[in-house]
């Protein structure tokens, strides 16, 4: 399975993709954040982002992509930037077809290092293990990207398997 993991941002944008399958070893395939600065007006920020996300799609032709779900901080104009970055990397995928799936931030943090509480410095840490990494990836929003493409690959597949287990048992029923 490889998986494009985006964590959304309207300033810095981090996009990972990796490759493997539970129990396997993972790869990375690549890693990077596409960039936009504050000066230029929001809208065409968001055009920046959908142009580089196409291209990752169009390279990398991922089977999955994986998003941070956005959650409510202290601070609602970096909400706002981050919610209007995640929209545009929905509809990207969507738009193509892909299965998307949203993580939370703990649940990425609780996947790639073991407790959900984890600070940047510990995921990205365990992103440079988990992917045998010679340096960790910089900054701290390309990691993130890549974290959120393990947490899918580990435990995205595993819910693909649940809910297919699932639906075939219905119509195993149905037929009966």
């Amino acid at each position: 399975m490889r998986v494009l993991g985006i964590d959304p941002g309207l300033t810095r944008c981090g996009v990972g993709v990796v490759e493997g399958s539970v129990g396997r070893p993972l790869t990375l395939v690549d890693v990077n954040v596409i960039r936009t600065s504050h000066t230029e007006p929001i809208a065409q920020r968001l055009v920046t982002i959908e142009r580089g996300l196409d291209a990752w799609l169009d390279e990398f032709q991922p089977d999955a992509v994986a998003v941070e779900r956005v959650f409510a901080r202290s601070d609602s104009s970096t909400i706002m930037g981050t919610a209007q970055a995640s929209g545009i990397a929905l509809v990207v995928a969507a738009r193509r077809g892909l299965p998307i799936a949203l993580h939370t931030p703990s649940e990425v943090k609780a996947a790639v290092s073991g407790s959900g509480r984890a600070n940047k410095a510990q995921v990205t840490a365990m992103v440079t293990r988990i992917l045998r990494l010679d340096a960790p990836p910089k900054p701290a929003d390309a990691a993130d990207a890549l974290a959120l493409a393990i947490t899918h690959i580990w435990r995205g597949g595993a819910q693909a398997r649940i809910d297919a287990a699932v639906q075939a048992q219905a119509a195993a029923r149905s037929r009966s």
